[in-house]
């Protein structure tokens, strides 16, 4: 993974946009842009090398319907159909008691989504960003001025040049300077969990099924991915855990986590051992009240941050890029430039519904199923059951999964 064309280009000219973040959302953004004949220098202080570098995230994302038509209209397809695995269905039990929910699309209807190793949608982003002259992309580096003003935004990078455009989009993560330089008010609460998260071998096959088990102490996901170059199974964990409880589980030897993570499985992917170091992260709800403010976009984990429990974060994040991007065109094929204030307002009144309903879902769902002690098991097996027997909100359940639900930008069509 050699970076040595990444900043060979000339740095200093106006471009369109300057994205404070080179991450997963940050850099889709980029690439949906130069589709659309939009320049961007893109800031991240990380070394590229060192974020795709093996073991160096375990985490995986589950890349919904609309996701993966985004990257479709992108160019990506084809680099990354050969590593994702479809998730054809999703098994939802309450610790594995009678009353499970099947969540299983109609032959015609297509997957569930597709699960890919973050590592490898951060390699296809990188590669693609690496041929693609309209990017210039800055790493090891990071913003320490911004500025905003009626005829457009510089900023100067921590290595001492100067950038120039006409929008500032933060992409920056939950952590945003950009977002609270701005003063955007947040809602936020602490749900007091954290998510342990690992890949795992296994002996039997998931059949491209993934599991959401519900313990008392929190939800407990398995997640299919592809068997690795030697034809070992292999699934990505998502472990939620009280915050008290953390620590203990984060500390134990390796043989002890596997242990204590086959008891929950009940053998139903037969015997396993850890596929990818553990690594965890706390798990908050965040939802900026607004967007944009004078030639500046907020998109992805800056604007809004939420529970895993439906699998929504990233999926939410690419539905930012594809509805900017499509209004930022047809703005500029009207003769405005990219940070016009119509543009912006525009983009927000467009993202708020459907930021506002995912969020609205999830959190619920986290309140009903992933906090202990909110509800009851028998209550919990009588809701999962209420959802079996009404097939409107079934389907409502499985259009969130595919990210399908709501008006979409042209980007996430098929």
């Amino acid at each position: 993974m050699s970076d040595s064309n990444i900043e060979a280009r000339p740095a200093a000219e106006r471009r369109d946009l300057i994205i404070l973040g080179g991450g997963l959302v940050g850099m889709t953004l980029a690439l949906a842009a130069a589709r659309a004949g939009i320049t961007s220098h893109v800031i991240d202080r990380a070394d590229p090398a060192d974020l795709v570098a093996e073991g160096a995230d375990a985490r995986a994302s589950a890349i919904s319907t609309a996701s993966w038509n985004l990257f479709t209209n992108i160019g990506l397809a084809d680099r990354l159909k050969p590593l994702g695995c479809p998730i054809d269905s999703i098994a939802v039990t309450d610790g594995m008691k009678p009353g499970r929910i099947d969540f299983t699309p109609k032959p015609d209807e297509g997957s569930l989504g597709r699960m890919f190793a973050n590592r490898d949608l951060r390699i296809a982003l990188f590669d693609a960003a690496r041929d693609e002259p309209a990017i210039a992309w800055h790493v090891r580096t990071e913003a320490v001025r911004r500025d905003r003003g009626p005829h457009g935004v510089e900023v100067e990078l921590s290595d001492g040049r100067v950038l120039t455009a006409s929008l500032l989009v933060a992409a920056e993560g939950r952590q945003s300077p950009t977002r609270d330089e701005a003063g955007f008010a947040l809602a936020k609460w602490d749900y007091k969990h954290r998510a342990l998260v690992a890949a795992l071998f296994h002996e039997k096959s998931h059949d491209n099924t993934a599991w959401e088990i519900f313990y008392p102490a929190g939800p407990f996901a398995l997640l299919p991915l592809l068997d690795d170059e030697q034809g070992r199974h292999r699934s990505a964990l998502v472990w939620t855990v009280g915050e008290k409880d953390a620590a203990g589980v984060l500390a134990m030897p390796d043989a002890m986590f596997v242990n204590e993570v086959s008891a929950r499985m009940h053998g139903v992917l037969g015997q396993i051992s850890l596929a990818a170091p553990r690594m965890s992260y706390p798990l908050r709800f965040h939802h900026a009240g607004k967007v944009v403010d004078e030639r500046l976009a907020v998109i992805g984990d800056a604007a809004h941050g939420m529970h895993p429990i439906a699998g929504q974060g990233l999926n939410l994040g690419l539905r930012d890029v594809g509805g900017l991007v499509e209004v930022l065109t047809e703005g500029m094929r009207l003769g405005l430039e990219p940070g016009d204030a119509q543009l912006l307002a525009r983009y927000e009144k467009w993202r708020s519904l459907d930021t506002f309903m995912v969020m609205s879902v999830t959190d619920g769902l986290t309140r009903l199923f992933g906090i202990p002690g909110r509800l009851p098991s028998a209550a919990r097996r009588l809701g999962m059951g209420a959802v079996q027997r009404l097939p409107a909100l079934k389907r409502f359940f499985m259009d969130e999964a595919r990210g399908m639900s709501g008006k979409l930008p042209e980007l996430l069509q098929a």
